[in-house]
């Protein structure tokens, strides 16, 4: 059980299962955040129906797919756009497939509640189709028994002058249940995070 104190701190922890940054940070102004009926889907694989925690969101991305889908299989190449990952290694070899595993570990600074750790990350690739969707789940690990299990689905699709990146996650577990609506606007900054820094590298590589 945790308490009030290490609840908040782990619950910032919550972010970096999608982003790796700490804090608070604004939308993509192309982003919009939806709460949908149904869940995104990969080959008709969605997030956790019984997670309370969850945020969708999406954007346009003004690249070619190819560079975009890049960037996102890539995995051993996220700190290179995505600051605060410090570190991922691929447990599998050959292509970005359904079955690859990859590992990845984030910074938490210290803060005046715990002092400065790590999070580890081990995601597994359950559903992917080629350039259109992704779906992976796996743990979240850090000190003092700290655990979040995620589930995440992106889709990509093709649209006037780019790509439209839409993604939905999950998160279950003791430290996300302790404060729900913490969870939730955590979950929500660091994914519009991500999209904002994929964005980025995405819309860079074309000039």
């Amino acid at each position: 059980m945790f308490t009030n104190r290490s609840t908040r701190a782990a619950l910032l922890a919550v972010s970096l299962l999608a982003t790796g940054l700490l804090g608070t940070v604004a939308a993509p102004t192309a982003a919009a955040a939806t709460t949908p009926t149904t869940s995104l889907t990969c080959q008709g694989k969605g997030v956790d129906p019984d997670a309370r925690v969850r945020h969708r969101t999406e954007t346009v991305v003004h690249a070619p797919l190819h560079t975009i889908w890049k960037l996102q299989t890539d995995v051993a190449r996220w700190p290179s756009w995505q600051p605060g990952i410090t570190d991922v290694k691929r447990l599998d070899h050959g292509p970005f497939r359904a079955g690859s595993a990859f590992r990845w570990t984030t910074p938490i600074p210290p803060n005046p509640q715990t002092p400065a750790t790590s999070l580890e990350i081990t995601s597994t690739v359950e559903q992917l189709r080629q350039g259109s969707c992704i779906r992976w789940t796996g743990p979240a690990v850090g000190a003092g028994g700290l655990r979040i299990d995620g589930v995440h689905v992106w889709t990509f699709t093709k649209v006037r002058g780019g790509v439209r990146v839409t993604t939905e996650e999950t998160h279950t577990g003791a430290v996300v249940d302790a404060n729900e609506d913490a969870a939730r606007a955590i979950l929500r900054e660091g994914l519009e995070k991500w999209l904002r820094d994929l964005t980025s590298a995405a819309e860079s590589a074309t000039c």
